[in-house]
């Protein structure tokens, strides 16, 4: 105890001498091994962050031209940029499809659309409450007193309904708040999906309406993507989706040649190669150009992707196909109030060579609505020249057929015409509901062979795939203008209301099925 007492005694001296006498060499070297870390971790600690704090100045400068650049283009077209719309296939489900059509349509059916139905009204004079509901009816020409309920749908969705030719799909637009959007109903097993949250089919003012390919496992569909438009392909089955123009320009009016191999469109690529903010300024700005209504026409080949123009002529419409090789082209804008034009253009696609089409000897009128037979020989048009308007045949070169002025006196944008598949027959008939004349159809020389007296007037008429019946659209001045969807023989003859015990709002929307 002693010895412990006499060493603790020892060591306090020994520290009391560290402290007070430090030319004593041990206890130096032991306080400057003890002092010397922490100066050098000071040191250490205060020059590690000049370095690195360096950098972060440095990154700061580099960003500050970027910075400094960025208002002269974010905020120029930072009025132009919307959300993208991204895939999804959601609010998904199957329909009650008609048994006769599971698999598919696999012959021809009349699509119409009945909204706002009241079955409790006895009197179709009577006004009723309104409802939100829109019915889709199939309706198989040879047995026309049988209808088939498609699908239950918003009444907001109209005609906006759009129809795989071969039968296998439909596509529709539907209002609903949180269900908003464009929809994929697919007629082989009834699923059914919205593929794209859109809150309408316009897009940037432009209203491109979706088109199915061929073979109905392809929809094209004009879509905003932050600064332009672009054409996507939707698959059928809401597998996915592809971007295919992705320009960066106003890419729109999608249009599928007959063999699927080509897809033409409207584009303004030529004068603005991009609206997407550059850092060089080479960009169409939203405050300094004007938002593109038209554009030149281009062909992208599906197989490989390549695009090429086909005219520099300015279109304003959805640009059509002959057949797999001949695109009509109808250049200008006939609703430009203060210079209306319309020219006829065909292109062959396989030469590469553009043709204008007009009468032989005219040059100073404005050609509407045509419509061409099935093998692009001839076309019944519109024509309104300065002080007269008539309907004229012609031949695809030139030459004058027949011109009526008389019979059908229609006003401007008035017409609306369908060839017969086998183009044998031409039904003529009024547009959206301005029609004063009653079931018109005509031989492929224009003579006229059915010429009624309505009701019920002729609007719309469209003849069948396999060219055996023609429907139209109908009013009846006689019950309060109502319309009705009509159906005839391929001669104008046997009528048939379609709809006369429903009530509401008729929309014929097509035919669908091989």
């Amino acid at each position: 105890m002693l010895h412990r007492f006499l060493l603790i005694l020892c060591v306090c001296s020994a520290l009391v001498g560290c402290a007070t006498t430090p030319s004593s060499p041990t206890p130096a070297a032991t306080a400057t091994t003890t002092h010397t870390p922490e100066p050098t971790a000071t040191a250490t600690a205060t020059h590690t962050p000049e370095p690195t704090a360096t950098p972060t100045l440095t990154a700061t400068a580099t960003a500050t031209p970027t910075s400094t650049h960025t208002p002269s283009v974010t905020p120029t077209p930072s009025i132009t940029p919307q959300a993208t719309i991204g895939f999804n296939f959601d609010n998904w489900g199957r329909a009650d499809l008609p048994a006769a059509i599971v698999g598919g349509v696999r012959r021809n059916y009349l699509v119409f659309a009945n909204s706002n139905n009241r079955a409790t009204i006895a009197n179709i004079a009577t006004p009723g409450a309104e409802n939100r509901e829109q019915l889709l009816y199939l309706v198989n020409p040879d047995n026309p007193s049988t209808r088939l309920p498609l699908a239950t749908l918003d009444s907001s969705t109209g005609d906006q309904i759009y129809l795989a030719q071969n039968g296998k799909a439909l596509a529709y637009f539907h209002s609903e708040p949180l269900r908003t959007g464009l929809y994929i109903l697919n007629l082989e097993n009834g699923l059914k999906g919205r593929i794209a949250a859109i809150d309408s089919i316009t897009q940037r003012g432009i209203t491109s309406k979706p088109t199915w390919s061929p073979d109905g496992e392809q929809l094209a569909v004009t879509l905003d993507t932050g600064y332009a438009l672009d054409i996507f392909l939707y698959d059928r089955g809401g597998a996915g989706r592809v971007n295919l123009t992705n320009s960066g320009a106003y890419d729109f009016y999608p249009a599928w040649s007959p063999d699927g191999r080509y897809l033409a469109f409207v584009s303004d690529r030529a004068t603005c190669p991009t609206w997407t903010p550059q850092a060089d300024g080479a960009f169409c700005d939203a405050l300094t150009h004007p938002t593109p209504q038209g554009g030149s026409v281009y062909i992208i080949e599906l197989a490989s992707g390549s695009v090429r123009q086909i005219s520099d002529v300015y279109v304003t419409e959805p640009p059509r196909w002959l057949n797999n090789e001949l695109l009509v082209i109808a250049e200008g804008d006939q609703l430009d109030l203060l210079n209306p034009q319309r020219k006829l253009w065909v292109a062959n696609v396989r030469t590469n060579t553009l043709r204008r089409v007009a009468l032989n000897g005219s040059d100073d009128a404005t050609y509407l609505n045509d419509v061409w037979s099935p093998d692009g020989a001839r076309l019944l048009f519109q024509r309104a020249a300065p002080t007269s308007t008539s309907l004229v045949l012609m031949t695809a070169a030139g030459e004058l057929l027949r011109e009526r002025s008389e019979e059908l006196n229609l006003p401007r944008f008035g017409m609306r015409a369908a060839w017969s598949p086998s183009g044998d027959r031409i039904a003529i008939g009024g547009a959206d509901g301005l029609c004063p004349y009653g079931v018109r159809v005509a031989d492929a020389d224009f003579t006229f062979i059915a010429t009624g007296n309505p009701p019920p007037s002729m609007c719309n008429p469209t003849f069948s795939p396999n060219g055996q019946y023609v429907a139209f659209t109908g009013i009846n001045p006689r019950v309060d203008g109502r319309v009705d969807v009509y159906l005839a023989n391929f001669n104008g003859f046997s009528v048939v209301n379609l709809t006369v015990d429903l009530r509401g709002q008729m929309q014929l929307i097509g035919w669908i099925g091989n």
